[in-house]
């Protein structure tokens, strides 16, 4: 089984393991996903890169978003807008805030009853599952739960 991937060390231990070339501009976009409280497009990615003076290119951007997740190494979720790219940790399901396209990563548990219901009905054994939320922020007086309710990622 694969270590999963929980840091940005791991992300580029797993580079390393699967013979990519750890070039400057692939770190750079690693070090980006893992420091970043958000999912990011390609564009936001260029822009931020360049804005703190590590010079990359357009093209070397999507080559090596195309590269990293088509590996597994970080996450590429899409948007009728376009791509958007994270970094990968302990899997998880995205609530998608419909007010600000913002995307909160939650780690969701579904009661094994209901896992077994599904495999029941389908014929199926499940392995693994995401769920994807639609939500409208709520009104800061109206929040309750977590700490993490505003930390849309």
């Amino acid at each position: 089984m694969v270590k999963p991937i929980e840091s940005l060390d791991d992300a580029l231990a797993r580079c390393q393991h699967l013979g990519m070339r750890l070039s400057r501009q692939r770190r750079y976009i690693l070090e980006l996903l893992w420091q970043a409280q958000e999912h990011l497009s390609a564009r936001e990615i260029y822009d931020r890169l360049n804005q703190t003076g590590k010079g990359i290119g357009h093209t070397s951007v999507y080559q090596n978003l195309e590269a990293l997740s088509s590996q597994g190494i970080i996450e590429c979720i899409e948007r009728a807008e376009g791509r958007l790219y994270g970094n990968v940790s302990d899997p998880h399901s995205h609530v998608n805030c419909v007010d600000t396209n913002q995307i909160l990563d939650v780690v969701v548990q579904l009661p094994e009853d209901l896992l077994r219901e599904v495999e029941r009905r389908t014929g199926t054994v499940i392995t693994d599952y995401r769920i994807e939320f639609f939500a409208r922020r709520q009104p800061a007086a109206a929040q309750t739960g977590s700490a993490d309710a505003d930390d849309f990622r």
